[in-house]
């Protein structure tokens, strides 16, 4: 079992950064993949980035490649999306996913935060 936590949503303007985090907590959550997914208001849920437990393997969405970078410290239990040069078609809710096996987490994750909203205003 893991539970997520997301934190650090916010409103920046186009062209800002913002970065937020997700804290897990669960006996073994430090072995799971953990990723970003995000719902912007009447689209369905896309993928965002994803990064495996070893920290040595991340992948991104086109749409972020080059703007957004995953990371993650297993000691704190924590993953971090850092999110550069934001546009408004990156307003979205912004959900934190675990996942035991890395080959489902782009598609399954088992596991969801509630969310956190990150407005980029134009």
């Amino acid at each position: 079992q893991a539970h997520l936590a997301e934190s650090g949503g916010g409103v920046v303007q186009a062209g800002g950064s913002l970065r937020i985090s997700c804290a897990a907590s669960g006996r073994t959550v430090s072995t799971y993949a953990m990723g970003w997914f995000r719902q912007a208001p009447g689209q369905e849920r896309e993928f965002v980035a994803a990064i495996s437990w070893t920290i040595d393997t991340t992948y991104y969405a086109d749409s972020v490649k080059g703007r957004f970078t995953i990371s993650r410290d297993n000691a704190k239990n924590t993953v971090y999306l850092q999110m550069n040069s934001l546009k408004p078609e990156d307003t979205a809710v912004y959900y934190c996913a675990a996942s035991r096996r890395w080959t489902i987490m782009v598609v399954a994750p088992e596991y969801w935060g509630q969310g956190t909203q990150v407005t980029v205003s134009s």
